[in-house]
C-alpha cells in the first residue's frame, strides 16, 4: 500500500494487504470505523474528484481510498437500489460519513443542498 498525504486530503491507494491475515471485508470495515469521512473509488474517477472539492469547500478533509474491482466489491451495506453501482462499468465513489454508508455523488449533493451534510459532518467530528 502506498500513501501520499496533501494539504486537503490522505489517499492510499493500492492494495489493501497490509495484514494478510485479515479478510478484505473485516480490514474496509475497520478502514470505514477509523475515519469520520472516508470514500472509496477507483483511480481516475471523476465523481470523486468533484466530491473530494465539495466536502474541502465545507472544510472536510476526507481519507480517500482507491480500489481495484475486488475490493470494490468486498465494500460492506450495499447501497439501495438506483443510488450507486460498484460494478466495472460505473466507477461511482463510496462515501461513508460516521460509519454510515452515504452512496455517491448524487447523494452527497442532495444531502448538501437540503441543508443536512454539514450536521451530519459536525455530528460525527469531521467539522
Amino acid at each position: 500500500m502506498s500513501s501520499s498525504s496533501s494539504s486537503t486530503t490522505t489517499i492510499i491507494s493500492g492494495c489493501l494487504s497490509i495484514d494478510e491475515d485479515e479478510p478484505t471485508e473485516t480490514r474496509l470495515r475497520r478502514m470505514i470505523s477509523e475515519h469520520p469521512v472516508i470514500i472509496f473509488s477507483r483511480s481516475s474517477c471523476c465523481m470523486c474528484q468533484v466530491m473530494k472539492k465539495l466536502l474541502d469547500t465545507i472544510g472536510v478533509h476526507p481519507t480517500v481510498i482507491e480500489l481495484d474491482d475486488r475490493e470494490m466489491a468486498s465494500l460492506p451495506l450495499p447501497p439501495p437500489p438506483g443510488q450507486y453501482s460498484l460494478s466495472p462499468g460505473n466507477p461511482s465513489p463510496a462515501l461513508f460519513i460516521g460509519g454510515s454508508c452515504i452512496g455517491g455523488l448524487e447523494t452527497l449533493m442532495a444531502l448538501h443542498l437540503s441543508g443536512h451534510l454539514v450536521p451530519k459532518l459536525v455530528e460525527v467530528g469531521a467539522l
